[in-house]
């Protein structure tokens, strides 16, 4: 699995676990809607403070949305 693949994956598995869609967690996050679907379906490289803001939103830490 490429890097930016389970990134994506992460974020859309902990955002489903919360029953949220994409753009309540880019409320929360102060993203915006598509920056989430390029996230989660790895059409872009997340950007290291666009993580860390959805990290802060779903309540956990950067390194569980990194991880393989």
């Amino acid at each position: 699995m490429r890097g930016r693949d389970h990134v994506g994956e992460n974020v859309r598995r902990l955002r489903i676990a919360k029953g949220w869609t994409q753009e309540r967690l880019a409320e929360g996050a102060d993203l915006d809607r598509v920056t989430i679907v390029r996230i989660e379906t790895a059409v872009a490289s997340a950007r290291l403070d666009h993580l860390l803001l959805i990290a802060r939103a779903l309540g956990v830490q950067l390194a569980y949305l990194v991880r393989e």
